[in-house]
């Protein structure tokens, strides 16, 4: 069964995260929406997950009724990609705790640091299958 990723689809570093999954999932084991769209929203709703209001601050990851947010999710993500970066799963042994501040830390200050898009991003006709909103 495929993951679902729900990222920021206006915020640069979102998008250049979700440019480093597909380069490094050959399987295609992740599909993505942006947590802007109404599909992000329904599925957070059926889990249980009230939608963000404004600025969307986590990344998420859905694997059937798992869900997983903020360095949980990039953990479990780096996971199942190919290449040395599946190795940063040891990292799950450091308290979510501390790996959630630096996640917060680098999320609030994403869009100084890395910019912003006025739209989520459109993805190349190769891609569209991936993308789900």
């Amino acid at each position: 069964m495929p993951a679902i990723v729900l990222f920021d689809g206006v915020c640069n570093f979102c998008n250049a995260g979700v440019n480093f999954i597909i380069d490094r999932d050959p399987g295609g084991h992740f599909q993505f929406a942006p947590l802007q769209s109404e599909l992000a929203r329904q599925l957070l709703i059926e889990r249980g997950i009230e939608p963000a209001r404004g600025d969307p601050e986590s990344m998420v990851l859905l694997e059937g009724e798992r869900v997983s947010m903020r360095s949980t999710a990039a953990l479990r993500i780096a996971r199942r990609l190919a290449g040395p970066v599946r190795l940063a799963y040891a990292l799950i042994v450091v308290p979510a705790l501390l790996r959630d501040a630096l996640y917060r830390l680098v999320a609030r200050h994403r869009y100084r640091l890395f910019g912003r898009s006025d739209a989520c991003r459109v993805p190349t006709p190769e891609l569209r299958a991936r993308f789900l909103a």
